[in-house]
């Protein structure tokens, strides 16, 4: 007999792998994504969330992805596996997310088409959201300059594309590579590591989805592993 069956666990419970039906929804959690969500409902532009290993902002990243409507959002997660992304990479993943057809391998025409797209998605009553994670990998003054640059493109209602910039403490370096991008973050949001409750909620919350509604850890293992973690 292994552990997932001494448990009664469909599943293991704390897979490394991000699984959005883990997501835990803390205080802070639930109180980001209604930051988040409406700094997207009102065209607010840049936000910025910054936190530890460890501390959810990828899990925060998709649960927020599945929650916007496709009816009325046009909306996309980018994630960045490596430092050596150029500005024009980063152009052609926006275009594609936001479902540009064609593609321009000139850098004007493909930020024309950009524009077109954002207009569409604007026209047919949707808001663009496209959401990066890692973003302290892109350690570049130029592409930070190229985000601002994005964000000029405005209507009445406000901006055409909202950002929002999932990264670690890094993050903060990186945007001041670009003060004026820096000074045009509307909304930053910092996640905290769990509290020693939140930690224990947590670990039951993710042995009950793997299928386990019994107490398994003591209480002086809860303190160990918060200690630990």
């Amino acid at each position: 007999m292994d552990y997932l069956e001494y448990y009664d666990l469909k599943e293991h419970p704390f897979s490394n792998v991000v699984d959005s039906r883990f997501y835990f929804s803390g205080r802070q959690h639930s109180d980001a994504l209604v930051k988040l969500r409406y700094a997207i409902n009102t065209r607010k532009g840049l936000v910025v969330v910054i936190g530890g290993i460890g501390t959810g902002k990828t899990t925060l990243a998709r649960r927020l992805l599945e929650e916007l409507d496709e009816d009325k959002y046009e909306a996309a997660l980018l994630v960045v596996v490596h430092s050596s992304v150029s500005s024009e990479w980063l152009f052609k993943k926006f275009a594609i997310q936001l479902g540009v057809k064609e593609l321009k391998e000139d850098k004007v025409e493909l930020l024309g088409q950009i524009y077109k797209r954002l207009s569409e998605i604007n026209d047919e009553g949707k808001k663009a959201v496209v959401m990066i994670d890692e973003v302290q990998m892109l350690n570049s003054k130029e592409i930070m300059e190229e985000f601002r640059g994005l964000l000029n493109m405005e209507v009445a209602e406000g901006k055409m594309l909202n950002f929002i910039f999932f990264g670690l403490p890094d993050l903060d370096d990186v945007l001041s590579l670009d003060e004026p991008l820096k000074e045009r973050v509307a909304v930053k949001i910092r996640l905290k590591p769990l509290s020693e409750d939140d930690t224990k909620e947590y670990l039951k919350h993710r042995l009950r989805i793997a299928g386990c509604n019994r107490e398994i850890f003591a209480e002086d293992a809860i303190s160990l592993i918060y200690r630990c973690t």
